[in-house]
């Protein structure tokens, strides 16, 4: 495996090598992957409503990840006593979802093709983004797979049910999550300042079953409390967009809203929630390398995954 180094000798360091997703071996095949985890990438960013470039999301992130590529022993964190994704903890990267940047159907149909190979081999669903329509064909493809609540970390509520014509768009995802008779809820976090959703929008989210949340709000419960209003024994998915955080630390993206969260704003939700339910599937999304040449929020986005799947695991193992 990459992340053991070769048979030969050379240690395959981070800053050597292809840039998979933590260094972890690709596997091209979809009809036989055997792992925990499988992480997908999905640059698809066409129709972006200001500024494009979320397409390269996937590439900057998974270098960035490389700046993690612990190997097999893992990585021990000392605030919590404990050693994060040994070897033993399956993640493999299966590439890209073909993408056909002026077909929004085709680009959505292949990245649901993959998280549905993903969920058949057993293994957790994490996709790279693009934009935040790639949210769309990951959920649909947990068609079939039981009730889950959904968890997104935005800075925008993306309820537009159509606009122009357009109904999976970026700002659609939630709208179409909530339309899915096995979405039983969601939490909407860290919602803030002018968005693209009208009034009547965030009045039908309501109205959906949503539970919406500033960041002001977020803060005022606390990671755990908010965590805590999620309902008892839900199976979450969650979507994260990268604008979710204040651009002081995550300017690398298409739409940045200033107030949002800091880095362990959002690093104890993921704890929390890793404790308390089950996690089914994550996205990542909206992370524009171009926009930041200090390379900060594709690092920040790869730190943000690897640690949120170390929480997952390390409470499975406990169990």
């Amino acid at each position: 495996m990459a992340d053991h180094g070769y048979e030969d000798g050379r240690l395959d360091l981070p800053f050597v090598g292809i840039s998979t997703f933590g260094k972890r071996t690709y596997v091209q095949d979809w009809n036989n992957l055997e792992a925990d985890v499988c992480v997908m990438g999905a640059p698809f960013d066409f129709g972006t409503q200001w500024r494009s470039g979320a397409r390269f999301g996937p590439r900057g992130v998974r270098e960035a990840s490389t700046l993690f590529s612990f190997g097999h022993a893992g990585a021990y964190d000392h605030e919590d006593d404990a050693t994060y994704l040994p070897a033993d903890v399956r993640i493999v990267d299966i590439g890209d979802a073909d993408i056909v940047h002026t077909d929004t159907q085709k680009s959505h149909a292949n990245i649901e093709t993959g998280v549905r190979a993903i969920l058949k081999a057993g293994a957790l669903p994490v996709v790279i983004g693009g934009d935040h329509s790639v949210n769309i064909p990951c959920v649909n493809a947990f068609d079939g797979q039981g009730d889950i609540h959904i968890l997104q970390i935005d800075a925008h509520l993306d309820f537009v049910d159509e606009r122009h014509g357009v109904r999976f768009g970026h700002g659609n995802p939630m709208r179409r999550a909530a339309e899915k008779p096995y979405v039983t809820g969601l939490t909407q976090v860290g919602i803030r300042n002018v968005s693209s959703t009208a009034k009547e929008g965030y009045e039908a989210a309501r109205s959906m079953g949503s539970d919406i949340l500033s960041v002001r709000q977020a803060r005022a419960l606390g990671p755990q409390g908010v965590i805590d209003r999620i309902p008892d024994g839900a199976r979450v998915y969650v979507t994260i967009d990268i604008d979710g955080f204040c651009p002081s630390i995550a300017p690398g993206t298409g739409t940045p809203s200033h107030g949002g969260f800091l880095y362990y704003d959002v690093l104890e939700m993921m704890q929390s929630l890793a404790r308390a339910h089950e996690v089914v599937g994550i996205d990542l999304v909206e992370v524009a390398p171009d926009y930041d040449p200090t390379g900060g929020t594709s690092i920040l986005a790869a730190q943000i995954l690897l640690n949120t799947l170390g929480f997952i695991f390390h409470e499975k193992n406990k169990a």
